[in-house]
């Protein structure tokens, strides 16, 4: 992602939420590091008075790894790049017909911590998944979100001054065999799913538009 296309991208906010409200953006398919150096340079320059944003985007296939992630969670030979980045957690994918939601909040502002957080962003998808007749979980010490112990939603976040950025990654719509490349978040075994084959009829971009809202009810409220 350039400057220009970040500068370029639409800015709406959630009405009836407290001011300054949240700017969301919607990106479309963009590359993952220039991204990821966007997030930091957001998270490096603003001020206690920068509006707080969320990112909707996806990305080319690509591997990112955790700041304590252990390389030999990449358990087989692949052609998929492998980015060694900044937030919490291990190994996972990214790729064409996921939803990524980067988070970038101010905690101070919020009044609660990043545990609280993750909290809020795993129930937004929980939420979401419910309205559409699917039965979701969290798992004891394996953040994200799980149906039926299959994996649907990634969660990996970085604070730096009491403000997050990175967010979470949703199953929409994807192949899926590029797991199987990897310990899904350092998990061995970790099975993988995605809203298709679970008969969620939703297209990506509706389910984009429908995890955004879930999320900033659920981080704002």
């Amino acid at each position: 992602m350039n400057s220009d296309k970040l500068q370029n991208s639409s800015c709406k906010t959630q009405a009836g939420l407290r001011n300054p409200g949240p700017c969301v953006r919607w990106l479309g398919r963009v590359e993952y590091e220039p991204t990821w150096r966007a997030m930091q340079d957001f998270t490096a320059q603003r001020t206690a008075d920068t509006p707080d944003e969320l990112w909707l985007l996806e990305h080319p296939p690509v591997y990112t790894l955790g700041q304590a992630g252990k390389p030999e969670h990449l358990i087989a030979a692949t052609d998929i790049p492998v980015v060694p980045i900044d937030r919490g957690g291990q190994i996972t994918y990214h790729g064409p017909g996921q939803v990524m939601a980067y988070v970038l909040v101010d905690l101070r502002r919020r009044g609660y911590g990043v545990r609280e957080l993750v909290t809020r962003m795993e129930q937004a998808v929980i939420d979401l998944l419910a309205a559409q007749g699917i039965a979701a979980a969290r798992l004891a010490d394996a953040p994200g979100v799980y149906v039926e112990g299959a994996k649907i939603a990634a969660l990996g976040l970085r604070v730096k001054h009491g403000c997050t950025y990175h967010g979470l990654a949703f199953n929409v719509d994807m192949d899926l065999a590029p797991f199987a490349a990897i310990n899904p978040c350092g998990y061995a075994g970790m099975p993988v799913t995605q809203c298709r084959d679970l008969g969620v009829t939703l297209s990506r971009p509706q389910a984009e538009q429908a995890l955004a809202r879930s999320l900033l009810d659920a981080i704002y409220s």
